[in-house]
């Protein structure tokens, strides 16, 4: 088990330095395929989740291609505060997706806080406090004034081609977490309605009226209880499961010790990592599902246990180790741990982006950064707090 382990370490460490460049770290390696779905680009999202293991890593190439991602990225920020989806750096154009790209705003501010805590640089943090403030007053700019939720479109996020939408889960347990980091308002009143709303299940009735209506659907109709809706809207919302949604709710500190071991629970019901570390959605949106959109279809990815549909993502594998850690479980992180490392293996050391939900096979880009990141972020979590 140790060896695998050790080996994914040097593999993982060689794969983010084969893929970083002068301008930070692309989010595949450098192929045919990587260039024609732009995989060659700087993402905010990637390339701040990268952050947290290349600040960590003690390796200096790596600590300095963290800092010049988020300088890049922030050199293509919108002028309303907003940072790319991606910047393609070849062309020197950044790209802000179809119907916005809310989390590389939220993950660049997380990467942000990090370095300062990790790795301080004075002069780093002095030339990004503009692009810090312009990027806060653009998420408050997302929020609900009385719900202190952020709202946003649907595929506006990590999981870009699926329907969640209005208030979603993954977004806020994100946002909560830079309000922490970052000493913002009303933090404490994010936490509140978070729980109401993507919980509504266990909990008194809201007094605001529009949050009791909000959540009067769910809390009325919805059968899966034990976890965080995914989403909540006006009448409808998500009950497929997001697991990267759950794990951060639990990792950031949105759910208390109840919650975090029922959150667990269901998720082993579940059998997420029954393949390999892990499952991103518990239940599959069905093409006969209410929820199915034309656009999940777009190259025959977002089917069912397919992609974000129920596909087995490693970068996420390595929350649900880190997730594993903090709870204290070190045995089962080890051994999860341990899986991840199999997995990334597979191919030669590929580093895949996902595989499919059911059979485990392989899918997707190769050579993926976060892939790495990830991992280192899960070997360090067996001795340290990570969040």
């Amino acid at each position: 088990m140790s060896e695998v382990i050790e080996r994914c370490h040097l593999e993982a460490l060689r794969l983010l330095h084969r893929n970083l460049t002068p301008d930070g770290i692309l989010a595949a390696t450098r192929t045919k395929k990587a260039e024609s779905r732009r995989y060659d680009c700087i993402f905010g999202r990637d390339a701040a989740i990268c952050t947290l293991a290349m600040v960590l890593s003690g390796d200096a190439k790596l600590v300095q291609g963290a800092k010049d991602s988020l300088l890049m990225l922030a050199r293509h920020q919108a002028e309303n505060g907003q940072i790319p989806k991606y910047v393609d750096i070849k062309r020197h154009e950044p790209d802000f997706w179809y119907v916005g790209c809310i989390d590389a705003t939220l993950w660049w501010l997380v990467a942000l806080n990090f370095i300062a805590r990790h790795a301080p640089d004075t002069a780093l943090e002095k030339k990004l406090k503009p692009h810090v403030r312009r990027a806060v007053t653009w998420l408050q700019c997302q929020e609900h004034p009385r719900l202190h939720l952020l709202q946003q479109n649907e595929a506006s996020d990590w999981a870009d081609i699926m329907p969640r939408s209005g208030f979603v889960l993954y977004t806020n347990a994100l946002w909560y977490y830079v309000k922490q980091q970052y000493g913002l308002a009303r933090a404490k009143q994010t936490r509140y309605h978070f729980n109401h709303l993507f919980h509504p299940f266990s909990r008194d009735v809201p007094g605001y009226r529009r949050l009791q209506l909000l959540t009067h659907y769910a809390r009325s109709r919805a059968k899966h209880r034990d976890l965080y809706l995914s989403f909540v809207n006006f009448s409808f919302w998500g009950e497929e499961g997001d697991v990267f949604g759950n794990l951060l709710a639990i990792l950031f500190g949105l759910a208390d010790k109840k919650q975090a071991r029922r959150i667990l629970r269901a998720l082993d019901k579940a059998a997420i990592a029954a393949r390999h570390p892990v499952r991103v959605t518990c239940i599959p949106i069905r093409r006969t599902d209410s929820l199915w959109r034309a656009y999940m279809a777009r190259h025959r990815q977002n089917f069912e246990h397919r992609y974000h549909n129920g596909g087995i993502w490693p970068f996420v594998g390595g929350f649900w180790v880190i997730l594993l850690a903090q709870m204290g479980k070190s045995r089962r992180a080890t051994d999860q741990l341990a899986r991840l490392a199999a997995v990334n293996q597979m191919n030669d050391w590929q580093f895949n982006e996902w595989f499919h939900g059911k059979t485990g096979k392989p899918s997707g880009m190769a050579g993926q950064s976060w892939n790495a990141a990830t991992f280192l972020l899960a070997q360090h979590a067996m001795n340290r707090k990570i969040f």
